[in-house]
């Protein structure tokens, strides 16, 4: 046991948070899962814990495993993985697991594990714009040698996630503009993707008003945009998921219920998972949804820091490319959760109840911490060298 606290590296803080939050995760999921144990395990309220435990510590197991890999190595596999990534978000869609309209699951074989095509193609598209950011530094103003190579590959799989996971497709599309930014990107490119995306929103609605079958989902996301923006039109059906996450957030006050006293949890339809925030909040008070909110915040700043001290362009994207997307997701999920913005169907990274999706979010996290133990390793060494960028330029 010595011997493994001994070998685990990298940044200590993100160590710290990442434990933090998986207490958070057993303690909210715990909570939230009663009704859900006497509906389908017959009363057995430890079922969901003991597996969610179970879960998170597989997922450290990735974690840790993933951290002892020398980061420079998820550059290679970058190309491997978005290769594989585009047939497997193919099938995805054409004889996926359909849920609620959406083909978004497949299942492994053998093993009988379901996962979300999404995740994978998310964590290979930021290592692999990270990767092409930063090799092509040098070109990186240029329209053909350095925002193409770049953007390519983000269309293409942000529009193979879109039809199933429109919030994901977008997560991921301002993750990789956010790199391109980082990474010296032209700014007039930048900007016109960003008026592409405006503009395929709005087609995307156009869809779903005049031709719903085309974008079975496009019907859900244009009812969510109009149930946010016209809540006095809404009908009691439409906002009962927000209405009930009101008023567990109401009732938990500045210091919360305590504990394993959510009433709400027997309402609130998914209060394990996308409304797992507003349990926090009704459980643990604003004090708690605060200490949770500034722990992601702090993670990102980690993330920054970690960002400014790598020697080489690819260590400070891959690192800035993962980090962001966590926490934009995070601030996304408690931004629904307290109805500052539409319904997504986001969880929250390492909180909310999940399988596959916390193993992706712990591998994730092992990446940065590759990097920062990368870090440690090199500044003992006194070499200070990205093997991808010893002759590249800084980023700006």
């Amino acid at each position: 046991m010595l011997e493994f606290v001994k070998n685990i590296k990298g940044d200590k803080v993100i160590w710290i948070i990442v434990i933090i939050l998986s207490t958070f995760s057993l303690l909210a999921v715990y909570s939230s899962t009663g009704l859900l144990a006497y509906k389908k395990q017959g009363g057995d309220t430890e079922h969901y814990l003991l597996r969610q435990f179970f879960i998170l510590g597989l997922g450290f197991i990735l974690m840790y495993l993933t951290h002892l890999v020398k980061y420079t190595y998820y550059s290679r596999l970058a190309q491997i993985g978005l290769i594989l990534t585009i047939p497997l978000l193919l099938v995805t869609l054409i004889s996926g697991i359909n849920l609620n309209e959406a083909n978004r699951w497949l299942t492994v074989p053998i093993i009988n594990i379901t996962f979300q095509s999404s995740d994978v193609a998310k964590l290979f598209l930021i290592m692999y714009v990270a990767r092409v950011l930063s090799k092509s530094q040098e070109q990186i103003k240029e329209f053909k040698r350095g925002f193409l190579p770049a953007i390519l590959p983000v269309i293409v799989i942000c529009l193979l996630i879109l039809p199933a996971n429109f919030s994901t497709a977008a997560i991921l599309f301002v993750t990789c503009i956010v790199l391109m930014f980082i990474g010296r990107v032209n700014l007039k490119y930048i900007l016109a993707l960003a008026g592409v995306g405006v503009v395929a929103v709005i087609l995307i609605l156009g869809i779903a008003m005049t031709a719903p079958k085309l974008l079975p989902r496009s019907t859900t996301w244009k009812n969510r945009m109009e149930t946010f923006f016209n809540k006095d039109k809404a009908t009691a059906d439409e906002t009962y998921q927000v209405d009930q996450a009101k008023i567990a957030i109401v009732s938990g006050g500045v210091l919360g219920k305590s504990p394993g006293k959510s009433t709400q949890r027997n309402f609130l339809p998914h209060p394990y998972s996308d409304f797992i925030f507003a349990i926090i909040i009704e459980e643990y008070g604003i004090v708690g949804g605060v200490i949770v909110m500034l722990l992601y915040l702090i993670l990102f700043f980690r993330v920054i820091r970690i960002a400014n001290k790598c020697p080489g362009n690819f260590g400070a994207l891959l690192s800035i490319g993962i980090g962001f997307s966590l926490v934009f997701q995070a601030l996304i999920n408690m931004a629904v959760a307290v109805n500052l913005f539409p319904v997504t169907g986001q969880s929250l990274p390492l909180i909310s109840m999940g399988g596959t999706s916390i193993w992706f979010t712990c591998i994730s996290i092992g990446i940065i911490l590759s990097v920062t133990r990368q870090i440690e390793i090199e500044t003992k060494n006194g070499t200070e060298v990205d093997v991808l960028q010893e002759n590249q330029p800084a980023m700006a």
